[in-house]
């Protein structure tokens, strides 16, 4: 096995785990106003979050360094083709992160409700843009030579905008809806989790028929590996439907390993599909980028597995030993003092 395949499935993996842990991340978010009821409601979903949301981003930032460093050609064509996309996740991403450090710095009502509307829609928007470019990347873009003989991205930003992207774009919406909405179920209790149990079930089915709909449509593109691709849609399939009777059990712990399953098994298949491409070109085959023209020299591969190898397994440790330390459900009832944000608790002390 060559250092460059070694690199595509470590790349891989590292949006594997960032599609089944910020999957979840977004999905809460986008729930947050329709699982509660009340400030406390809201407090206890976020609670959910607090410890690991940030953790969970650190996955995209690792697999954004990969792919620099070990295919520099696929990076600079992916991050100028796809510049406006990934604009717009850049900055949804850091509103999200403003929006759950500030909510709870003050009491007015309407300055969290603000700032709830902000967690929704930067959940929102990365969610169905991810989808939406993996879509692209699968299917192929406009690539072609430059004169100075390097491979760039020719199309603009409706070109990205075509209905298979988009119909990918609403299957991670949704898939990540219905993730979250397993997790909700998975770490809370009373009402959040009875309401959160009820929506898995209806994002679940509307996640089922948009993603039968985009893998049929990949296998029709990719016939010449049909009968592999359609083996693992099929995977995908049995997961996500034993991940929804789980639920119905009320068997959360089992719906999320399943959701997480299902998730896990779909971005295999897109990454398995493209390799040994990284970007295909619609334009012809020989344009397409491919883990040899977009790789970076073998010692540097090298040099870089090495250091994944060591330190890989530590990142690994400590995020597992994070969410053990939070495994506990979260109660509404827990949350004291709901309506007080921080900035007003230090008023109330200094007019004392």
């Amino acid at each position: 096995m060559t250092f460059q395949t070694v690199w595509f499935l470590l790349i891989a993996v590292l949006w594997v785990g960032y599609f089944i842990l910020e999957g979840f991340d977004f999905g809460v978010g986008m729930l947050l106003r329709f699982v509660s009821r009340n400030e406390a409601d809201r407090r206890a979903v976020l609670t959910t979050l607090g410890p690991v949301w940030d953790g969970n981003e650190v996955w995209l930032l690792v697999a954004g360094g990969a792919t620099f460093a070990a295919f520099p050609e696929w990076y600079a064509t992916l991050f100028s083709g796809f510049y406006l996309p990934l604009f717009l996740i850049l900055v949804s991403l850091i509103v999200r992160g403003v929006a759950f450090e500030y909510r709870s710095k003050y009491g007015k009502a309407q300055w969290r409700q603000r700032w709830d509307i902000a967690i929704l829609i930067s959940s929102a928007i990365p969610a169905l843009l991810w989808g939406v470019a993996f879509a692209n990347i699968v299917k192929g873009v406009p690539i072609e030579k430059a004169s100075n003989g390097s491979l760039e991205y020719v199309g603009g930003f409706f070109n990205l905008l075509n209905p298979y992207a988009l119909l990918g774009g609403v299957v991670t919406l949704t898939v990540f809806l219905t993730h979250g909405a397993v997790f909700l179920s998975l770490k809370t209790t009373g009402g959040i989790r009875e309401r959160s149990r009820s929506i898995a079930k209806i994002t679940g089915l509307v996640a089922a028929v948009s993603c039968v709909g985009f893998l049929t449509w990949t296998n029709l593109l990719f016939a010449e590996i049909n009968v592999r691709v359609l083996s693992l849609s099929v995977v995908i399939a049995l997961l996500w439907v034993a991940g929804m009777a789980a639920n119905l059990v009320g068997r959360e712990g089992w719906a999320f390993i399943f959701s997480a399953g299902a998730i896990a098994t779909f971005v295999s298949t897109l990454f398995y599909a493209l390799y040994p491409r990284v970007m295909p070109s619609s334009l012809g085959a020989q344009f397409d980028l491919t883990i040899t023209n977009a790789s970076s020299t073998d010692y540097t591969l090298k040099v870089m597995t090495y250091v994944a190898v060591v330190l890989t397994p530590l990142v690994l440790i400590y995020q597992g030993w994070t969410y053990w330390v939070f495994r506990k459900r979260v109660s509404a009832s827990q949350i004291s003092n709901p309506d007080h944000g921080v900035l007003d608790a230090v008023s109330h002390t200094l007019h004392k």
